[in-house]
């Protein structure tokens, strides 16, 4: 167990926890809770099986609530202390300062008078948030809403009669008025928000951030499971905590939902806030002007009232998102809506990867991180994570939609468009030009139809910009125009009335008003206003299921171009049609989008089940943060299983006497392959249960299976265990655990023939991340090989060459080839911390490689596995020893 600075403490009392910790959770608590007081980056390591994330809440709560009793008690002496200090001031003057005494006297009383009323403000507003809770909890709520429904109903009336009087009738089509309001506004006026989003339309919405806890973890099953954790814990009935998800995970509005894809969801969603706006204020008088065509659609599930209703609730009563899903659709109310209100007065806040670490993300649902707390589990891939998020890619068919439709746009709307609205449209169609110019091909064409020269580019973001012909540009200032006209959102708009309309697929009848905007449509369906061919029909098929307009793409490919040049590479890929080419921006240091959250938070607090290695991580992401090393915290523990509970093996040699070494050159041939298959064979043989094989790679696995297969191999397996393999679609991943479980099961209850099941899975795949193999579903896990990255990708070259240049060289040796050595351990801890997932759990993991002997390569294991692993150069000592190991198991089974 490593730790650095912990303060030991009595660990009797210290941490409520629902049951009698282990010593090494007892550790884990008092150096997070140390982390958290002092202000530190902790990196925590602790296997899965540890309890570690019920280790994350009861010393992360712990510490919250000390913290906020501290706060109290300081508030409240100073509360009471004024007076007295006041006599004090006077006691101790002596009439030898600088100043007069009335005038210390009264600098003295002022800054007392402010710093009491700023405390008094405090505690009225945590006062007034205590009592509305209990008032909830004690189902009193009906009196507050009602006064509220009644304000509203106020409200509505003032607002109709404002609507009577000063609207002025319009000459045109009202629809089409709405759409041109709705669409564009000028960057010089405010941009209208919906009741929903607006803060300013309650107080209670405008409160300051209480000190709270942002947990994230990489997926929703994760964040569930977390959320579950804390509802078991001493903590769980009081806590206030929010869960925070997407559209796609709480949206509770069917003709939302039905759209599946997140982008067209969001747009969807914003559009119906924004016709919700105009609603109220511009209601017609239905009596003195006539209403032609369809009203706009509203989302029935943001009543404000319902909101703000379903926000106290949230706050007393910890929820995951199916409970959050099942009360939103009980009570007719928005979850997505009501957990962003509850963030403000929320102590712990649940939240994916995506929403902490992308600061625009961080913006818009009102996450705000100064002297706030992050932990941030499951952190074995930050890194990657973080580059992943601020990475682009963009086809050339998606810029040249996204061109075709901001052309009409600006076209159908160029007379109510302000002159530095046009500047700005007219740049953003220049930067486009230049876009598709880099890939060969030219807008304003049937980007299909259009040939390129087949090839691949890696450059420089400056090369690319002077590349483009766009170096003249200012792209920050657009950026800006982005954000504050919500162009991409306006544009979605239009293009979702106009495109796929009835008067554009059918002909015959058409009014004035069809045949008006027939050749409109036409246009943004096939990007080119002539009769549609084969190739065009096509191009209409493939883009049905992509979002009503790529320019959110657009928008955030520009975004990644405002990055400093040495910190990220435009990639130019040309395939031989245009539509297929694409622009993918790299970014190849993510610290600098790391450095904020470092910099802003109280403490972060990095964990993981695997951490190793280390290193890699502490340079690349902290210390490029602007991170000190004293600033740091590390922890790491063993497993609470007992050592006797798992084998690990490196095994060198196969049955034969054939080494074992999977490099490009030599895994292809029939005698490794072959190898393999005998050694796989043997491990049937005596290991009971499941046995989980990973090999490095989809293109391997599908060689070697063939292999197996025609010679035989495969039948020698399947008549031992049952052959399962993992699925290629995510979907089936369930179904196919859930059939190999029960597999074993039924072969255990049997006691003949077939001993169990083998899963054939793929490092990096679908069933190394996040899937428990315990007990019988995980006796053996079989590491075919080293997982290495592929060495002659661009992207990883690029990101090699970088970290050579800007990357001290630890023990002279270079950064980028101890990238590639780190990224396959990675993907190798994962993978084999698929098994032993509790106390009494039991394994064998056997690394198939000769080259895992390497002493460099062993201390990139995890300790708790490294301390127990044994190096066989031959076979049959290493079969003995597995033998042993099942048979002793099976005669004692583990408590």
């Amino acid at each position: 167990m490593q730790q650095s600075g912990l303060i030991m403490e009595s660990k009797s009392s210290r941490f409520p926890f629902p049951f009698q910790p282990y010593p090494i959770q007892e550790s884990f608590m008092e150096a997070l809770y140390t982390a958290l007081d002092q202000g530190k980056i902790g990196i925590f390591e602790s296997p899965t099986g540890t309890g570690k994330s019920l280790s994350l809440i009861c010393g992360a709560l712990t510490w919250l609530r000390d913290y906020e009793e501290k706060k109290k008690l300081e508030a409240a002496r100073l509360l009471d202390g004024p007076e007295k200090k006041c006599d004090a001031v006077k006691e101790n003057s002596t009439g030898q300062t600088s100043e007069p005494d009335w005038v210390s006297e009264f600098v003295q009383k002022k800054a007392e008078r402010d710093m009491v009323n700023k405390l008094k403000d405090e505690e009225l507003k945590r006062k007034k948030r205590e009592e509305r809770l209990e008032m909830i909890r004690h189902n009193a709520q009906l009196r507050y809403a009602m006064k509220r429904k009644a304000n509203e109903d106020d409200e509505a009336v003032k607002l109709l009669q404002l609507s009577r009087e000063g609207v002025e009738s319009e000459t045109f089509n009202p629809e089409e008025e709405g759409l041109i309001v709705a669409e564009y506004e000028s960057d010089d006026e405010a941009t209208p928000k919906s009741r929903v989003c607006d803060e300013d339309d309650d107080e209670d919405l405008e409160e300051d951030h209480v000190t709270k806890i942002y947990y994230c973890s990489r997926t929703h099953s994760q964040l569930a499971q977390f959320v579950h954790e804390v509802q078991k814990s001493p903590y769980g009935a009081a806590v206030r905590l929010v869960n925070l998800g997407s559209r796609q995970n709480l949206c509770i509005n069917p003709e939302v939902v039905r759209l599946g894809n997140v982008q067209m969801m969001n747009d969807r969603c914003l559009e119906m806030q924004k016709n919700k706006h105009e609603k109220q204020e511009k209601a017609s008088d239905s009596e003195t002007k006539r209403r032609r065509g369809a009203p706009k659609a509203t989302c029935p599930f943001s009543g404000f009232e319902n909101l703000m209703a379903m926000r106290d609730e949230v706050l007393v009563k910890v929820r995951d998102v199916e409970q959050l899903l099942q009360h939103g659709r009980e009570t007719h109310t928005c979850p997505y809506y009501s957990t962003r209100m509850a963030i403000p007065a929320a102590q712990v806040v649940v939240l994916p990867y995506q929403s902490l670490l992308h600061a625009s993300t961080r913006k818009a649902s009102g996450i705000k991180l100064k002297d706030q707390i992050v932990i941030i589990d499951e952190a074995h891939n930050l890194t990657d994570t973080i580059s992943a998020i601020h990475s682009a890619e963009i086809s050339g068919a998606q810029f040249c939609r996204a061109h075709s439709q901001l052309s009409q746009y600006c076209e159908r709307y160029r007379s109510r468009l302000k002159a530095k609205n046009l500047m700005y449209i007219k740049q953003i169609l220049f930067v486009l030009e230049g876009l598709v110019r880099t890939l060969g091909g030219k807008v304003g064409q049937n980007p299909n139809t259009q040939s390129c020269q087949p090839g691949s580019e890696l450059l420089t973001i400056n090369d690319f910009l002077f590349k483009a012909q766009v170096d003249n540009i200012n792209l920050f200032k657009v950026q800006k125009y982005f954000e504050k006209s919500m162009i991409s959102h306006k544009l979605c708009g239009f293009v979702e009335k106009y495109e796929g309309s009835g008067v554009i697929t059918h002909s015959g009848s058409k009014n004035k008003e069809n045949r008006r905007t027939e050749g409109l449509g036409r246009f943004l369906q096939t990007l080119q206003n002539k009769p549609t061919d084969v190739s065009e029909q096509q191009m209409a098929v493939e883009d049905k299921p992509i979002m009503a307009s790529p320019m959110m793409l657009v928008e955030s490919f520009l975004f990644a171009l405002t990055n400093a040049n040495k910190d990220g590479r435009v990639m130019i890929q040309r395939q031989e049609c245009l539509s297929q080419s694409s622009l993918k921006f790299l970014l190849l240091n993510a610290a600098v989008h790391f450095a904020q959250i470092v910099q802003e938070c109280r403490a972060v607090i990095i964990a993981g089940g695997t951490m190793q290695p280390v290193a890699d991580f502490k340079e690349q992401l902290l210390f490029s943060a602007g991170v000190t090393e004293d600033r740091i915290l590390e922890f790491s523990c063993g497993h609470v299983i007992p050592p006797e509970n798992i084998l690990p093996i490196v095994l060198c040699a196969g049955p034969s006497g054939q080494q074992l070494e999977f490099t490009f050159q030599t895994r292809d041939t029939p005698q490794m392959m072959e190898e393999t298959g005998r050694v796989l064979s043997n491990l049937c043989n005596i290991v009971p249960g499941g046995v989980v094989c990973f090999f490095p790679s989809y293109e391997y696995e599908k060689r070697i299976l063939g292999h197996w297969d025609s010679t035989g191999v495969l039948q020698r397996l399947q008549s031992k265990k049952k052959i399962f393999q993992e699925p290629k679609k995510a979907s089936q991943v369930e179904q196919v655990l859930g059939d190999y479980s029960k597999c074993i099961q039924r072969c255990i209850n049997a006691g003949s023939g077939q001993t169990g099941a083998l899963l054939f899975s793929v490092v990096g795949g679908k069933m190394s991340e996040g899937i428990n193999f315990s007990d019988d579903l995980g006796r053996c896990i079989v590491m075919v090989g080293m997982p290495y990255p592929n060495i002659k990708s661009p992207e990883l070259q690029e990101k090699m060459s970088y970290l050579d240049k800007h990357m001290p060289h630890i023990g002279g040796k270079s950064p980028g080839k101890a990238l590639i050595e780190n990224l396959c351990m990675k993907a190798v801890n994962q993978s084999i911390g698929r098994a032993i997932r509790h106390r009494g759990d039991y394994a064998c993991i056997v690394l198939c490689d000769h080259r895992y002997a390497r002493s460099g390569t062993l201390q990139k294991l995890p300790e708790w596995i490294r301390s127990s692993t044994h190096t066989h150069t031959t076979f049959g000592p290493a079969f003995a020893s597995i033998r042993r190991f099942f048979l002793e198991k099976r005669q004692r089974p583990p408590l």
